[in-house]
């Protein structure tokens, strides 16, 4: 693990100024983080720290404590089980996590409030862990260039499943010249989630998003390359940090400029996670976020007829009568069927994958019973 990296160091130097060493309470510190700290140091028998994960390089954590950024690195337990002896590998802490801290080591993370996670690969049976303790996910979506609606369900599905409440920002609202028909179309791809068009370099539409900016709140940017998330962050930094920003290639794509999570702290007190452009995102866990992303599908589902209707032209479907209607786009429908298909897929591969670890287990199990038969 590459710790005392030179380049590490170097670019952790040019990012200090996006860390003000706030307090806890205004990085999310609570009540109830203070008592699962002290039962943590109870159990240790260790007094520990509590810090904030600010950025993750290499293994290496660049953690807010309060009093002054620290470079730490996570023990190796993290890598065996959770902050409570149990369940599934934590491995190296996210972006957005709560770390108690022995010395400059990780040795626990805190109880984690919301996750927002992707699959790692389109053939992993493990997730990745994009942000955590996340209160809002503001999904970043330009409005010049081509429409997306199918990355802006899946982002929101996801958005969703994590805990958190997604916001839509439809950015660059200052140079697109059909916002009013973007907006329909994002409201009518989104529901339950607020949608405000802004724009990072005139400042329009920022005032929309104060009830999100308070202090102690965290909120996260996901969303394409070249939607704006890294200069959005800025303009709601009102100058206090300069996060890195490009603009668009010839061909009309965005730069993938961000390269890594980044929490910084804004002057309103709440705190942001800017993630790099998300060329991939797939689904991890996410059935009920898909639910909530298309709740009116599932609402008109819910008049059919037969409770298993697979609605492809049974009898008394209530989606195929409200797609004769005009009340539900066939595309809309269709984009959902496309991700709870992914979502099985996804559950069939980890369900296998749990299987043919139990059929290993019991092999060597039986054959170590056959060698020593009286243990």
């Amino acid at each position: 693990m590459s710790f005392d990296s030179a380049s590490d160091d170097a670019h952790v130097a040019a990012s200090d100024d996006a860390f003000d060493s706030p307090s806890l309470a205004i990085l999310g510190w609570d009540a109830s983080r203070v008592a699962e700290l002290a039962s943590l140091s109870s159990a240790c028998s260790v007094e520990l720290t509590p810090a904030r994960v600010a950025r993750v390089d290499r293994g290496a954590l660049t953690v807010l404590t309060g009093s002054v950024p620290m470079r730490v690195r996570p023990s190796g337990r993290l890598f065996d089980f959770d902050a409570n002896g149990a369940g599934e590998p934590v491995g190296t802490p996210a972006v957005g996590d709560w770390v108690a801290l022995d010395g400059t080591v990780a040795v626990a993370v805190l109880t984690r409030r919301s996750t927002f996670e992707r699959s790692s690969s389109d053939r992993a049976t493990v997730a990745q862990v994009v942000a955590a303790n996340v209160d809002a996910v503001f999904v970043v979506v330009p409005l010049v260039g081509r429409s997306r609606p199918r990355l802006l369900q899946r982002c929101l599905a996801m958005a969703w499943q994590s805990g958190a409440t997604p916001v839509v920002l439809l950015t660059k609202a200052d140079i697109a010249t059909d916002v009013a028909e973007r907006v329909a179309a994002a409201q009518a791809d989104a529901p339950g989630a607020d949608v405000f068009p802004v724009s990072a370099a005139t400042g329009e539409g920022l005032d929309s998003l104060v009830d999100y900016l308070i202090p102690g709140r965290t909120i996260a940017m996901i969303g394409p390359s070249g939607a704006g998330k890294s200069t959005l962050t800025n303009a709601l930094g009102a100058g206090t940090f300069a996060l890195r920003t490009g603009g668009l290639r010839d061909d009309g794509k965005g730069r993938h400029t961000t390269t890594a999570r980044e929490l910084v702290v804004l002057p309103s007190g709440a705190v942001a996670i800017d993630t790099p452009g998300l060329r991939g995102l797939a689904l991890w866990d996410a059935e009920e976020g898909i639910g909530v992303a298309f709740a009116d599908i599932v609402e008109f589902a819910a008049d059919c007829r037969f409770a298993d209707c697979a609605h492809h032209g049974e009898p008394g479907c209530a989606i195929g009568r409200a797609i004769a209607e005009g009340d539900l786009d066939v595309e809309r429908f269709a984009d959902y069927e496309k991700l709870l298909r992914e979502q099985r897929r996804l559950e069939t591969r980890r369900d296998g994958r749990a299987r043919a670890l139990e059929h290993v287990r019991a092999k060597v199990f039986y054959k170590a019973v056959k060698r020593q038969p009286h243990r």
